[in-house]
């Protein structure tokens, strides 16, 4: 889960004002996936407002039913219970999500990697944990971590985890993609002339905002959640930010962040936090995970030479290190 006040909108004295006062926004706060969702229509009409944002709901509510690992009843569970057994045939919908994962595992040279969730009950970030875990059960769970191992059938349009105890879950990807598709869907109900999807952090924009010059994003520094490092300009962009503020563990002095390297089994160590800005809120999301393992050096090398992608990422030295073509405004 990442933290809520990473990124936040600047609203002004008044929650949201449209450019033109005859249009009207509306706002619902609520828990989906597991997360603080904030769903922002603004429409003609109260009511074009409300039935855009409930319709934002239903399909987050639809994505998580589907991408669930928890739900013993979802396309992914039972991928994960066939693992190295047989393929499982699977929605369009699912494959072809599966499908850009693997894409986005292939650029990273494997620091996103969905098939991570092999060591979801080893490490915990919850207070919980006050020792390291034993080398011999990460290394074991390591050896099911491998993107290559994940098998699509295109003509058969099925998944087939290749070795048993192999499990996929969509932690670093799942809200972004819900909040492309509830974008989407709030975007082309009538009346709808702009609004705002924040997945806990992982936020997407369109349209009409309160302000001239579109949507304002703040980030807020690590150190110091009621301080801003500084906004940005944003319109049509969606922006996501990975920090361990909130969750982190640290033995022997060291500290270790909630992002596990799927290439090593382990925490990674060094970035307090990385947000992405790019038109995909999907994309942004899997990016932020992997510049947060890859490192600031090899992090911001790659988002360089991405079109349309910047990033910021905030070393554990409180270093503030932006992209080349980033456009920082400071306080």
């Amino acid at each position: 889960m990442r933290p809520f006040f990473f990124v936040f909108l600047i609203f002004g004295s008044q929650f949201l004002l449209a450019q033109d006062t005859s249009l009207v926004a509306q706002k619902k706060i609520l828990q989906l996936m597991g997360s603080r969702f904030e769903l922002t229509a603004v429409a003609t009409t109260k009511q074009e407002a409300w039935d855009a944002i409930n319709a934002g709901i239903k399909e987050i509510e639809r994505i998580e039913l589907l991408i669930s690992s928890w739900d013993e009843n979802s396309q992914t569970s039972e991928i994960n219970r066939k693992a190295g057994i047989s393929s499982v045939p699977v929605d369009k919908e699912l494959y072809d999500l599966i499908y850009r994962t693997k894409k986005v595992s292939q650029l990273t040279e494997g620091a996103f990697d969905i098939s991570f969730a092999s060591m979801d009950r080893i490490w915990k970030f919850d207070g919980s944990m006050k020792q390291m875990p034993d080398g011999e059960i990460i290394k074991k769970a390591k050896a099911k971590i491998n993107w290559q191992d994940i098998i699509l059938d295109s003509e058969k349009q099925t998944v087939f985890l290749k070795n048993k105890g192999m499990r996929i879950g969509f932690g670093a990807i799942g809200k972004g993609y819900a909040a492309n598709r509830a974008k989407e869907l709030m975007r082309n109900r009538k009346g709808v002339k702009g609004g705002v999807v924040n997945a806990s952090g992982d936020l997407i924009t369109w349209g009409v905002s309160n302000k001239e010059e579109g949507w304002v994003v703040s980030i807020t520094n690590p150190k110091d959640k009621e301080v801003a490092l500084g906004w940005l300009q944003i319109n049509g962009l969606s922006v996501v930010t990975s920090g361990d503020y909130e969750r982190f563990v640290e033995f022997a002095g060291k500290r270790y962040a909630h992002i596990i390297d799927p290439r090593t089994g382990y925490p990674t160590t060094g970035i307090k936090s990385v947000t992405l800005i790019c038109p995909d809120a999907e994309l942004a999301d899997a990016l932020a995970t992997a510049v947060f393992v890859l490192g600031k050096e090899k992090g911001l090398a790659l988002v360089n030479q991405l079109k349309q992608t910047d990033c910021l990422i905030v070393t554990d030295e409180d270093e503030i290190l932006p992209s080349n073509n980033l456009q920082l405004n400071y306080f």
